[in-house]
């Protein structure tokens, strides 16, 4: 089987499906990363072949021109403020969000490389496209050549349940009012190959999701989902010699992800203030920082680790707790090792989500709904965690649940079922199957 893995370039978005990559190779598929140039670095150093498809999306750059200084470098107005049950949105926040977003967010990323996408599924003819749920360029061309496609979440399918609620509150309009501007955008690029516009472009004939209950947003009814387990990977790295030692006291990790340095203008929450709010605890803090950031923070408590990139896997091993931003990588990873958290998101994207969901297992403490976060808040969260049987307990149980899920090795063979069902019913406007969890 070739198997087509297709991301736009965002670092982020990519790494959690390279295990599956490897696992494919490893079983004898055929194996193809494509992205826009910028990302080439990164995925050809997995060690997985990779083509550079288009140019790079430039969304960052017009991002830093476009807003006002000290505003937020990402504003995502579709998901602002948002609740679940979805359903309850408006029909005039939906549209009008969906309106923001195609154009501002979806086309800017994905226009620059669906021409070379296309061409390159004509050329290689892959069986299997899989797409991360942004790279809407992805399924595209599938169709437009026949393959069979399928999402590869990043975090809670908060797309797929929105789709839903839209597609619902669309339903429920008068038929001269309905409008689609995520179907419309699709199905005018999928009309330039001869094909019309589907829902399952979308959402792929099946969505690859490796949460587990109870991190899961509510399941979005037309969406078949297929469990895999989250395997951590942070990209090539070498493990520094402290890690191999295990710590003489409890060790908490102060880790805000890449993402905000590197594409969003710098962290949401004081960290100086909070290294120094943990400077009587007896543990070592180990905060993991860009050089920049690290220059700027002057002194810092003896009890301090201040690291710059160190993969986070062999980290989390030896941590007693975390402090984070809700970033998917970064909770899954920690959780994978059972490692209780702090969790203040940016309240961007699903990271709000993917916090209540790690709560709702108990195993975290969520700060930052309703006020801002300063020292005091993260010190009083942090001793909790570490002295609180409970949120071990809760830590150790969400980990359980993600094991029980089919490893990548373990999953090539359910995908090479899943690829099969699927081409039985490519014709079809609808998908197969019932919605919800294969078991």
């Amino acid at each position: 089987m070739r198997v087509l893995i297709v991301t736009v370039a965002e670092k982020t978005n990519f790494l959690n499906m390279v295990p599956l990559g490897w696992a494919l190779r490893a079983c004898g598929h055929d194996v193809l990363v494509a992205s826009q140039p910028e990302l080439g670095p990164v995925a050809s150093g997995t060690g997985l072949p990779y083509t550079s498809v288009g140019r790079d999306h430039g969304f960052w750059r017009i991002m830093r021109l476009s807003r006002p200084a000290g505003a937020p470098s990402v504003d995502v107005p579709l998901f602002q403020g948002l609740e679940e049950p979805f359903e309850e949105i408006s029909w005039d926040r939906l549209l009008g969000g969906y309106r923001e977003v195609v154009p501002w967010w979806w086309r800017t990323v994905n226009d620059p490389m669906l021409e070379d996408l296309v061409a390159l599924c004509r050329r290689w003819r892959p069986d299997l496209v899989l797409w991360e749920p942004i790279a809407f360029a992805a399924p595209i061309a599938a169709e437009a050549t026949g393959a069979v496609h399928a999402r590869f979440l990043w975090g809670v399918d908060l797309l797929g349940g929105m789709r839903e609620a839209y597609l619902r509150a669309m339903d429920a309009q008068p038929e001269g009012e309905r409008r689609d501007p995520l179907g419309e955008w699709m199905g005018r690029h999928a009309a330039r190959w001869g094909v019309e516009f589907r829902e399952r472009m979308t959402r792929g004939y099946f969505t690859l999701d490796y949460l587990p209950e109870p991190l899961r947003l509510q399941d979005a009814p037309g969406v078949r989902y297929v469990p895999l387990r989250y395997i951590p990977y942070n990209g090539r790295a070498v493990v520094p010699d402290w890690l191999l030692t295990p710590p003489e006291r409890p060790r908490v990790c102060l880790t805000l992800g890449t993402s905000a340095t590197e594409r969003q203008g710098g962290y949401s929450v004081p960290v100086k203030d909070i290294l120094e709010s943990l400077a009587d605890l007896d543990a070592e803090i180990v905060a993991t920082l860009p050089d920049a950031e690290r220059a700027h923070l002057g002194t810092l408590p003896p009890n301090v680790r201040p690291i710059g990139f160190t993969p986070l896997e062999p980290l989390a091993r030896t941590c007693s707790a975390v402090i984070n931003h809700g970033g998917a990588g970064t909770v899954l990873t920690m959780l994978d090792h059972g490692v209780p958290q702090v969790i203040v998101p940016r309240m961007q994207f699903d990271e709000k989500f993917m916090a209540a969901g790690v709560e709702r297992a108990g195993a975290a403490l969520v700060l930052g709904a309703r006020s801002a976060v300063g020292g005091r808040e993260v010190r009083e969260a942090v001793v909790r965690v570490l002295s609180d049987p409970a949120l071990r307990r809760g830590a150790a149980g969400a980990r359980d649940l993600m094991h029980a899920l089919p490893a990548p090795s373990a999953f090539v063979d359910t995908l090479v079922e899943e690829v099969r069902a699927a081409r039985r019913t490519k014709d079809s406007p609808h998908l197969s199957g019932t919605p919800g969890h294969t078991p």
